[in-house]
């Protein structure tokens, strides 16, 4: 049974807990913290468990040539690379307003904290869980740094390999038992032949000691729920209000009506992969009860006959007899009173019958 712990305050996760569903804001707020806050009404509205963003200090993130790019691109929100992410990012403050107003709608709310200077605000911010983006997952001085502050972590996989994930699971278990890792292709919009649901599967076998989860970017909510399917105990998917909005996230993102329905599906699907103990259900009996079949005499049997199978057939029958599966346990055995062609071999007619099974 996968690990499971607390990521959020009264919120365990893995094992038979419910999928954690995570809001993924990012920037898709446009720089404006009033979107900001409709947005993480709207995943608390739709079901979701958290509403995340990305918290980064650029000049630890990207040199300074990075910045001083040229940004044409038509999500562009500035001349360069630099003014583009300046106009996106919050600050502090700012954080602390959306946390507060967070916890008044009642929504966990974290972030990804995109550098080792931004992990250290969150931890001022005293966020539940710390989410590693996929561009940080082999950045290993980072996620020894983060792990060793104590709190959750899920860390996202997109654009590694099994052989970085085994380096990630290492690296975070040393000094951190309470960690996920998330599938996903780093990819916007997602194409269903790269989404690779099938390394969910691998993690639970490679790392069978901790949840495994699911990040998407694909369009629509199928895949993402075939993910919890397949064993995924998160999943985070990007959210917008409108996806003809400036910026490379929005076309991948879910609107609330889709949030709201992948909420929904995911909960009902929960309900239908059920124990995995295979029996009949009380819910079965009353077509058992008018359909199922049991054991019948196919000819007349007299009074101490030793049973033998061309003596037998299984229809439906009333009263019902022996279980049909039980048909070759009946034979040898000796019928204690006259049965007639086309009557029910019922148990209490079968000398012994059940007694050595």
């Amino acid at each position: 049974m996968p690990l499971t712990f607390e990521l959020c305050p009264d919120r365990m996760i893995g094992g038979s807990h419910p999928c954690y569903i995570i809001a993924e804001i990012g920037q898709n707020h446009q720089g404006d913290i009033e979107i900001a806050k409709k947005m993480i009404k709207m995943a608390k509205d739709c079901g979701a468990d958290c509403a995340k963003f990305q918290k980064c200090e650029l000049e630890y993130k990207f040199n300074k040539k990075a910045l001083e790019r040229s940004y044409t691109s038509k999500h562009s929100w500035g001349k360069t690379y630099g003014e583009h992410k300046r106009h996106l990012e919050f600050s502090h403050d700012q954080y602390k307003e959306l946390q507060k107003y967070a916890k008044e709608v009642g929504i966990h709310f974290t972030a990804s904290g995109t550098d080792e200077v931004a992990v250290e605000f969150l931890h001022t911010l005293n966020v539940p869980f710390f989410k590693v983006a996929s561009t940080d997952a082999n950045n290993f001085p980072y996620l020894e740094k983060t792990a060793q502050k104590g709190r959750p972590m899920v860390v996202s996989s997109g654009m590694q390999s099994m052989e970085a994930m085994r380096r990630v699971y290492q690296t975070v278990k040393k000094y951190n038992q309470n960690f996920a890792i998330l599938q996903c292709t780093s990819a916007y919009p997602l194409e269903a032949e790269d989404v690779n649901l099938r390394v969910i599967t691998e993690y639970l076998k490679e790392f069978p000691d901790i949840p495994i989860g699911y990040s998407g970017h694909e369009s629509g909510i199928s895949i993402s729920v075939a993910a919890v399917a397949l064993g995924a105990k998160i999943v985070e998917r990007h959210v917008t209000l409108d996806k003809t909005w400036k910026g490379n996230d929005h076309e991948a993102s879910l609107l609330p009506t889709e949030l709201a329905e992948l909420v929904r599906s995911i909960r009902l699907v929960e309900r239908a992969l059920g124990s995995g103990i295979k029996t009949m259900l009380p819910c079965e009996k009353p077509c058992h009860d008018k359909l199922g079949k049991s054991v019948v005499a196919k000819v007349k049997i007299p009074k101490g006959t030793a049973l033998t199978l061309d003596m037998l057939t299984v229809k439906v029958a009333e009263p019902m007899g022996v279980a049909a599966e039980d048909i070759f346990q009946l034979v040898g055995l000796s019928v204690l009173k006259d049965v007639g062609e086309d009557e029910s071999v019922t148990p209490e007619v079968v000398e012994n019958y059940g007694k050595n099974s």
